[in-house]
C-alpha cells in the first residue's frame, strides 16, 4: 500500500480497535480457543496460541479470560465450537477483499457478511475470486523516524524477506509467515518496537479510491469488523 495512506490507515485501524475494545477481547477468546483446540494449549510449543496470547494482553486481557479460553480449546472447559472460514469479495470500484472469519453458525455468517456487503456497494465473491491478488506473509510496521539502518540490520538477521521505507518515512518489514516470530524476536532485542505487526494479506495489485466509493469503502470495512464472526479484513484499498 503507498506509504502516505499505509501510515494513516493503521492509526484510523488502531483507533477504531481502541474504540471497541469488547469486540477485540470477542475475536481474541475465538483465536485463543481455535489455536488451542488445533496445536495444544502450551503457548511454548504452538506459535499460533503464542501469538494470540500476546495479542490478548496487549490489550490488557485478564488472564481468567485467556486461561478459560485456553480451556475450551482443550476441552478442559465446555464451550462452543468454531470454525475457520474464509470469504472472498469485493467492494465499492472492484476493490478486492479477503474477510476471515471464525463461527458456531456458518449460515448467520455468510448472511451477515453478504448484508454488509451489499449494503455498502460490495458484493460476495466464489473462493479464488480475489485470493491470486493477495500474499500470505508476516508484516510489521515502524514509526516515521525510526533508524532505517537499524530495521534493516534486526529484521534481515532475524529472517526477513524485504524492508521499505514508505513514501511517508514509515518502514515495512515482511517476511514468510514461519519466520514471523523469529523476525519479531531479533527486531526486539535490538530495542525495535513495530506500532502494527501480524499474519496477514498483503495485496500485489492495489486500487485507489476517492470521494463517495472511498467513504463506501471506510463503512463496509467498520460494518464487516463490527461482526462477532469477524476476526480480520484484508482488502487492496488506497483509502485517502
Amino acid at each position: 500500500m503507498a506509504g502516505h495512506s499505509k501510515w494513516a490507515n493503521i492509526q484510523h485501524r488502531k483507533g477504531r480497535q481502541d474504540e471497541k475494545r469488547g469486540k477485540i477481547w470477542t475475536k481474541i477468546i475465538r483465536e485463543v480457543t481455535v489455536a488451542a483446540k488445533l496445536g495444544g494449549g502450551d503457548p511454548n510449543t504452538n506459535p499460533r496460541l503464542r501469538l494470540a496470547v500476546d495479542k490478548a494482553r496487549e490489550v490488557n486481557m485478564p488472564a481468567d479470560n485467556l486461561k478459560r479460553a485456553i480451556d475450551r480449546g482443550t476441552g478442559n472447559l465446555e464451550g462452543a465450537h468454531y470454525e475457520e472460514i474464509r470469504y472472498e469479495g469485493y467492494g465499492p470500484a472492484g476493490a478486492a477483499m479477503i474477510i476471515d472469519c471464525m463461527t458456531d453458525n456458518r449460515v448467520r455468517t455468510v448472511a451477515e457478511v453478504r448484508h454488509a456487503l451489499s449494503k455498502f456497494g460490495g458484493n460476495l465473491g466464489t473462493e479464488g475470486s480475489v485470493a491470486f491478488q493477495f500474499r500470505h506473509c508476516g508484516q510489521f510496521l515502524f514509526a516515521p523516524g525510526t533508524p532505517e539502518e537499524q530495521v534493516m540490520e534486526a529484521a534481515l538477521e532475524g529472517g526477513a524477506e524485504d524492508v521499505e521505507t514508505l513514501d511517508d518515512g514509515s518502514i515495512e518489514v515482511l517476511s514468510e509467515p514461519g519466520d514471523f516470530e523469529a523476525v519479531g524476536k531479533s527486531l526486539d532485542a535490538a530495542g525495535l518496537k513495530p506500532e502494527f505487526a501480524e499474519i496477514g494479506m498483503k495485496p500485489s495489485v492495489e486500487v485507489e479510491l476517492a470521494g463517495a466509493d472511498a467513504e463506501r469503502m471506510q463503512k463496509l470495512i467498520d460494518a464487516l469488523e463490527d461482526l462477532d464472526d469477524v476476526q480480520r479484513v484484508d482488502h487492496n484499498a488506497i483509502l485517502p
